[in-house]
Parts: structure tokens; C-alpha cells; sequence
């Protein structure tokens, strides 16, 4: 069993996968069922998963994703789709800080707050909704690779096509795509590129 140090050294942004090894159902569900311990505000968890599994969703997909191969060969894509509605009263999950004792005006308060002080404009609800998603996204890759499946993550999509195709409504956001399968051992990836470290990045005050 890999330990938390050895699941973060390991991962690799993988650009070849084994088109001919599958990832089965039940890995998949246990992959999010792990990543979805992610925080998200309130525990609003305003988020939804495309699984593009099919031939036929593949190809839509890798048609509106600048034809990256990975869609194709890759046993299954994940569309992360952000909901910029998420926040409002509407969202069951609100309620479920009720399961730990919260009192209903506490989460209506909470719930005002929200609306009238947090995500009260179009940036700030779109905000909301991708950084929320991108905790679940990297969480999924750590979660994969703790199952032993590799992942890539990719930006490279036409959002206004790929709503289109899979029907996604315009209130949500299409937050990132992760191809989920096994490297092609026939091929060689690059070294990891260098990382800026606590040196660099971090300034104390």
C-alpha cells in the first residue's frame, strides 16, 4: 500500500495511456467516492462528473478538445463541470449541516450570507464554482494514483462546443477534463520538470 509521500512523488501527468487496458466500473467508483472528502465551501460541493466512456463520447469529445489523443485512448475522460448556482438556497446540501446539530436559522443565515456577500455577481459565482471543482479535480489524480491509475489533466477545450455536445446548461462551467487509465509502457514520458520549492514561493510576514 502506497503511503501519502510516495502517491504524491509518483504522480505523473501521463500523456500516453494503454488504449487496450480498461479501467473497470467499480475502480472508478471507488477513485470518487475517495476524492469527494475534498473541502468545498459550506460543503456545498457544487459539482457534477461527465464519465466519456463511449466510442461515441470520445469522439464528440476529442472533436471540441483540440483532438488530443489521450481522449481516444485514454479508457475514460471525466468532464469536471462547475455549478455557478451552487451557492443558493436551493442546494440540498445546505441542510446537511443539520446532521451535526447546526441550527436551521445558523444555515439560513449562512445561506443569506452567501447569496448577498460572497457570490452576489457573475465573477464571483463563476469563482465559486472552479475553485470548488478544481479541489475535487486534484483530488481525483491523488485519489487514482492511490488506486494505481494514472491521469492527465487537460484545458485544452472549446467550452461553448463542448456544452453544446453534452449539454451542459449555461450556469454551470466546464472546469477541467482528467483522461483516467494506465500508461502505455511502450512509451518514455520526460523527466518531472523542476518545481519551485518553500524558498522560492513562500514569503513569510
Amino acid at each position: 500500500m502506497k503511503d501519502l509521500k510516495e502517491i504524491f512523488e509518483e504522480r505523473r501527468s501521463v500523456n500516453f495511456f494503454d488504449k487496450n487496458k480498461d479501467l473497470d466500473e467499480e475502480t472508478l467508483e471507488k477513485i470518487i467516492d475517495l476524492a469527494v472528502l475534498t473541502p468545498s465551501a459550506f460543503n456545498l460541493q457544487p459539482w457534477e462528473i461527465i464519465a466519456v466512456k463511449s466510442k461515441e463520447a470520445k469522439e464528440k469529445l476529442y472533436d471540441v478538445a483540440l483532438k488530443q489523443p489521450k481522449i481516444l485512448d485514454a479508457p475514460v475522460t471525466l468532464i469536471m463541470v462547475g455549478d455557478k448556482n451552487g451557492y443558493k438556497e436551493d442546494n440540498p446540501a445546505w441542510w446537511y449541516m443539520k446532521d451535526v446539530g447546526m441550527p436551521d436559522d445558523k444555515i439560513q443565515g449562512s445561506i443569506d450570507f452567501a447569496k448577498n456577500v460572497l457570490y452576489n455577481t457573475d465573477l464571483k459565482a463563476n469563482n465559486f464554482a472552479v475553485r470548488n471543482t478544481s479541489f475535487l479535480c486534484m483530488s481525483i489524480m491523488y485519489a487514482a494514483k492511490y488506486y494505481g491509475v494514472d491521469s492527465h489533466a487537460m484545458i485544452g477545450f472549446e467550452e461553448d462546443k463542448l456544452k453544446e455536445a453534452f449539454g451542459i446548461p449555461e450556469d454551470k462551467v466546464v472546469v477541467l477534463l482528467i483522461s483516467l487509465g494506465y500508461f502505455d509502457e511502450s512509451k518514455t514520458l520526460y523527466p518531472r520538470l523542476k518545481r519551485n520549492g518553500y524558498e522560492k514561493i513562500v514569503k513569510v510576514v
